[in-house]
């Protein structure tokens, strides 16, 4: 899918991913399914509202995922 886009779980993240990562990989996301880099005028609300919707789903899923081996990111 898209190589930049890195796993922000552990054991690949040692410690909780940080809002930055989120955002960083949530914008990643939508660029390459939109096939654009930075949108046009036209489009900048709706591209602006995908990656917010992006970081939201993947907070949720980081903070609800349990890592087998001891390990959970559970906050809920």
């Amino acid at each position: 899918m898209c190589r930049s886009i890195k796993t922000l779980r552990p054991p690949a993240l040692p410690e909780e991913a940080t809002e930055d990562e989120i955002r960083a990989a949530a914008l990643q996301y939508v660029r390459k399914v939109s096939g654009f880099r930075a949108p046009a005028a036209h489009n900048r609300e709706v591209f602006d509202r995908a990656v917010d919707a992006v970081a939201d789903a993947t907070r949720e899923l980081l903070q609800d995922l349990e890592v087998r081996g001891g390990t959970t990111t559970a906050k809920r």
